[in-house]
């Protein structure tokens, strides 16, 4: 069996390698190795010889194996994609055909399958047949559906889906995965689809020049495809045309629920009703890690940090691919919660209190950013938490997502929206510079009127200090009067203190000595007394403890006598008990002995064959017998 060659994305090499696929160095590409089954390789198979067809399998029947080729599937020429509104693939859409084909399909499932619309078999030779089987070879059946499906299916049909994934093969083959879900995002069908590249070339530029946006999981398509069944790789659809205007309508459908939504709610513009903020002097930053928009307001924002004039905290997420969404917004409570916003005003009150400078204890403001991008690349921003979150953000939130020409909710519904990340930093430069230029100018005002004030206050206090000095020398020599009669009055409440207090320490001294005395007679007296009773606890002590000594020792001695006697009975039993394992009673259990001619007990094999001759030992006597040549073999 030939292998058959694949053409597999470097992104799903593992996956490929996984299913058991194999690297030919030579050619430079992935192959299906003889022996593994190729059905789950279909989606890396090319129909242009890029790889080998699938054989019948080598160990099938003759009886199952088709005597020719089922009828080539007829296809309609692939149309130019169309480029103006839906309405116009009305007549394209063949309601009529689709009914008749899914009529077939299911007669065909509900009967047998008729004989007559099956391709011829080969009867095998009447000597050779086997039993006739139940039922038909898979490879018949699915040969029958496949041209069940060809007929029912001669022309395209429009299709509307979701995509789920999109690889592009190296010979520029556009493979997809569609997919149809619920309104609980529940997925309701899928199914594999192909873009050949001759047909790629012209309609895939077509459609990401009328739409802005590129073909990726998430877009919704309308696509005029027609349906195919292959025996060997399962259902799936060729597509020959897209409607750009399905995709563009689609999106702006999405923007418009959600504006509506929030307008509904009375949330559209809340947070443009916030105070803008006074100044900048600290804000949080959600961006997507290592973009190039972020790198060049990055380099701005750096060089405001640089001179201490705006303090710039970053928050990293995707904001591209499903769930985007949702990381931008755990991002940005993290930074909240981090960093909580000041107390604000509220969004009623009125614009000539915007002026107040904010708190300084909390951030500014919260700015989201990115760089440009396809239209379905920003798509994923067109978010309703997304959007609820920013309009109930207590701080006043900017954006700059894309280039000039792009536009989502976000921008919307943010306090302020720039063009471009770069144009965020400058917006916000640009209000330090105002800030600094009015602080500079009320600085001037603030000199000039303090240098009146100065002069002015200068010649008051002049005049008032001249008054001061006449006051404190009258003052002055008033409290010198006073403090000299309220010395003499302390020095003749100071001498009286002073001998009531050396008559109260002569008395003091005086008792201290006597009951000094009386405590050391007291101590002498009780002396004695007490080390005679210390002398004799100690002797009850020592008896006490030569009792308990005494006492262990004899326990100790009786325990020791008792473990002895008990290991002797223990020791003649066991005596007995081998004793009573003689050769007899081996022999009584079943067992028996080999013996040499010589009457030499054997106990090997190697031996037993080298003896020739030998005697076998049972319980009731012994036998002769002969040990063949080649009697040993080794286990």
């Amino acid at each position: 069996m030939p292998a058959i060659y694949l053409t597999v994305p470097f992104r799903e090499k593992d996956e490929a390698k996984s299913l058991g696929a194999r690297w030919d160095a030579a050619r430079k590409r992935w192959y299906v190795p003889d022996g593994v089954d190729a059905a789950p390789f279909a989606r890396w198979q090319t129909d242009d010889g890029g790889g080998a067809s699938m054989p019948a399998s080598p160990g099938a029947p003759a009886a199952f194996v088709p005597s020719a080729p089922p009828a080539p599937m007829r296809r309609s020429a692939p149309a130019s994609a169309p480029t103006s509104s839906i309405a116009r693939h009305d007549s394209l859409f063949d309601e009529d055909s689709l009914d008749h084909g899914l009529a077939r399909l299911a007669r065909v499932a509900q009967h047998d399958v008729d004989d007559a619309s099956l391709p011829a078999v080969r009867e095998p030779d009447a000597a050779l047949a086997p039993a006739a089987p139940r039922g038909v070879p898979l490879s018949r059946l699915l040969t029958a559906v496949a041209g069940v499906v060809a007929q029912a299916f001669e022309q395209s049909v429009w299709v509307t889906a979701e995509v789920l994934r999109v690889s592009t093969a190296g010979q520029g083959h556009v493979y997809l995965e569609l997919s149809e879900r619920d309104a609980e995002g529940r997925v309701m069908a899928k199914a594999q689809a192909t873009i050949w590249s001759r047909t790629a070339r012209s309609i895939m530029p077509a459609f990401e020049k009328a739409t802005g946006a590129v073909l990726a999981a998430g877009i919704k398509l309308m696509v005029r495809a027609r349906p195919v069944f292959k025996a060997q790789y399962g259902f799936s659809l060729e597509i020959d045309a897209i409607d750009p205007s399905y995709t563009l309508g689609d999106l702006a459908a999405r923007k418009r629920e959600i504006r509506e939504r929030l307008q509904r709610e009375g949330l559209f513009d809340r947070n443009r009703r916030l105070p803008a903020p006074w100044d900048y002097t600290c804000v949080l930053v959600v961006a997507p890690r290592g973009a190039a928009g972020l790198g060049d307001f990055d380099e701005e924002a750096r060089r405001l940090e640089h001179h201490g004039l705006c303090r710039f905290i970053y928050g990293y997420s995707l904001f591209q691919g499903d769930g985007a969404a949702a990381e931008i917004l755990r991002a940005a409570h993290a930074l909240l919660a981090e960093h909580p916003a000041a107390p604000q005003a509220s969004p009623t009150t009125p614009r000539s209190t915007a002026h107040r400078p904010s708190s300084p204890t909390g951030p500014d403001a919260l700015i989201i950013i990115r760089g440009g991008g396809a239209v379905n690349d920003l798509a994923w921003l067109d978010d309703y938490a997304l959007a609820r979150f920013i309009c109930e953000c207590p701080l006043p939130v900017l954006t700059g997502i894309g280039h000039e020409r792009d536009n989502t909710v976000l921008d919307d519904v943010a306090h302020r929206s720039f063009d471009t990340p770069s144009k965020v930093v400058l917006g916000i430069e640009q209000r330090i510079a105002q800030r600094a230029n009015e602080a500079r100018d009320a600085m001037g005002l603030i000199i000039g009127a303090a240098t009146d004030a100065i002069a002015a206050r200068r010649s008051d206090v002049e005049r008032h200090l001249a008054g001061v000095r006449v006051s404190a020398g009258q003052a002055i020599a008033r409290a010198r009067q006073q403090a000299d009669r309220r010395m003499g009055q302390v020095q003749l409440g100071a001498t009286s203190h002073r001998q009531l207090a050396e008559a109260r320490t002569r008395a003091a001294l005086v008792s201290i000595g006597a009951g000094a005395r009386q405590q050391l007679v007291t101590a002498r007296r009780t002396t004695p007394v007490l080390r005679d009773q210390i002398l004799a606890d100690a002797r009850d002590a020592l008896r006490e403890a030569t009792e308990d000594t005494e006492a262990a020792i004899r326990s100790v001695d009786h325990d020791a006598r008792r473990v002895v006697h008990d290991a002797s009975r223990m020791a003649e039993a066991l005596m007995r008990e081998v004793a009573g394992q003689g050769p007899q009673k081996t022999l009584g259990r079943g067992f028996a002995v080999v013996r040499a001619p010589d009457g030499r007990p054997l106990t090997s094999a190697a031996a037993t064959a080298s003896a020739g001759h030998l005697q076998i030992e049972f319980q009731d006597g012994r036998i002769d017998a002969d040990v063949a040549p080649d009697a040993h073999r080794k286990p």
